[in-house]
């Protein structure tokens, strides 16, 4: 079989569709483009605060499945946190949702574990949080929180000073993250492997345990929102490079693309997953995506360790990665 993401259960088109009702019915909403929503405050009419939800995902599922939970909240911080970036501001604060199937002291306090270790890579404070005891609606764990931070209104990110020439300078991920595991666990139980079997291409770690490295948290990006000029970012997440049609109309043409992680090599093989679909469902080494003039290139790679994959072209809403038509 050639395994796709609608194929496992999540198909992209209909969950815009969902979005697309969800938003149509809210009056009170603001600007929702962005990966992060901006708010004005009555009392500061200098900044905005940044608001940003998500959860881990169907990485729980691979966490019960080894009985390990002390890495996703790293996770849950970093989702987060790196689509707060996004928009150009500062993270300062994050609550956490932990709803379980019945209580388990030892399973909440591996998942602080993550939260707080989480919490301290990014320089922000847990101000609190709520727990829930829901047997009959979650199986396990789900994991969730919403992080604020702060941006001048002078220094917000919102990708309208993109313009064609522009260069995209990618960092790279640490891993599938916590995006596309849906189709990742299609391809690994159908193809008869355990969770717990040595990983083939690092035999010392498990498949398990290498779908559950935490999500990168890019702290780098605010000494370069800092030291340089930046027009746009995106955090490569759901949907993979999909992703980076949010911030432009314009087209993108990744021509030195980031070596994938031996994971994504892994899940295309033994799922026969098209170089297409793999693009379109994770982050292929690319987690984070920083648009730039070109005057910025050497300070932006010094700062990030990252390196220039592509630039923006005129084509309207096209993204290319090498041969492949993502967009």
């Amino acid at each position: 079989m050639h395994w796709t993401y609608a194929k496992a259960g999540v198909d992209i088109k209909k969950e815009q569709g969902v979005v697309q009702a969800l938003s149509a019915e809210l009056t009170r909403q603001k600007d929702l483009k962005g990966f992060s929503g901006l708010l004005e405050v009555p009392f500061d009419a200098h900044h905005l605060l940044a608001i940003s939800t998500d959860g881990v995902g169907s990485k729980v599922l691979i966490a019960a499945k080894l009985n390990k939970w002390d890495t996703l909240g790293i996770d849950c911080i970093a989702m987060n946190v790196n689509d707060v970036y996004c928009v150009g501001a500062t993270p300062i604060a994050f609550v956490d949702y932990l709803a379980m199937e019945k209580p388990d002291e030892r399973i909440a306090s591996e998942v602080g574990k993550g939260l707080e270790e989480g919490a301290e890579i990014a320089d922000i404070y847990i101000v609190g949080g709520e727990t829930a005891i829901l047997p009959e609606v979650v199986n396990d764990l789900d994991l969730s929180g919403t992080c604020v931070g702060y941006v001048r209104k002078d220094k917000v990110i919102r990708g309208e000073k993109i313009e064609v020439g522009d260069l995209v300078l990618g960092m790279r991920s640490s891993g599938i993250h916590s995006n596309g595991l849906t189709l990742a666990r299609k391809v690994i139980e159908e193809a008869g492997y355990s969770y717990n079997e040595p990983f083939v291409y690092n035999p010392e770690r498990s498949i398990g345990e290498e779908l559950l490295t935490p999500t990168r948290i890019y702290t780098e990006v605010l000494e370069l929102l800092n030291r340089c000029e930046v027009h746009g970012l995106t955090h490569i997440t759901g949907s993979g490079f999909l992703k980076m049609g949010r911030i432009t109309d314009l087209g993108f043409d990744i021509y030195d693309s980031m070596e994938p992680n031996d994971i994504f090599k892994f899940l295309q093989e033994k799922g026969n997953v098209s170089d297409e679909e793999m693009y379109k469902t994770f982050n292929m080494g690319m987690g984070f995506a920083v648009v730039i003039p070109e005057s910025e290139e050497h300070e932006a790679i010094r700062i990030t360790g990252g390196k220039i994959v592509g630039e923006v072209v005129e084509k309207e809403k096209t993204i290319k990665v090498g041969d492949v038509k993502v967009l």
